[in-house]
C-alpha cells in the first residue's frame, strides 16, 4: 500500500459523502502524507520519511531518533 504513514501507520479509510438531501456514496479519506527529509545527526546522515503531519509532530516531540530506533526495533529498513 502506497498511501501508508511509516510513523503511525495510518492508512486511507472509507466512509460515506452526504450531500444536502442525506444521500449518501462512497468515498475515501486519504492520510495528509507528507515527504519530509529529516537530518540524523546520530549516525550522520540525511533520511527521507513519508510521514503524516501527526507524525511529524510526534517527531518534534519525541525526538527523531528515538523514533528511528523504535521503527527499526519493528523491522522497517530506514
Amino acid at each position: 500500500m502506497a498511501r501508508v504513514c511509516q510513523v503511525t501507520g495510518k492508512t486511507p479509510v472509507g466512509g460515506h459523502k452526504v450531500s444536502h438531501s442525506n444521500i449518501k456514496t462512497k468515498r475515501r479519506f486519504l492520510p495528509n502524507l507528507q515527504k519530509k527529509k529529516f537530518y540524523l545527526a546520530e549516525e550522520d546522515k540525511w533520511i527521507t520519511l513519508k510521514l503524516t503531519t501527526d507524525a511529524i509532530r510526534t517527531i518534534n516531540k519525541r525526538g527523531l531518533y528515538t523514533v528511528v530506533k523504535e521503527l527499526r526495533a519493528k523491522g522497517q529498513h530506514i
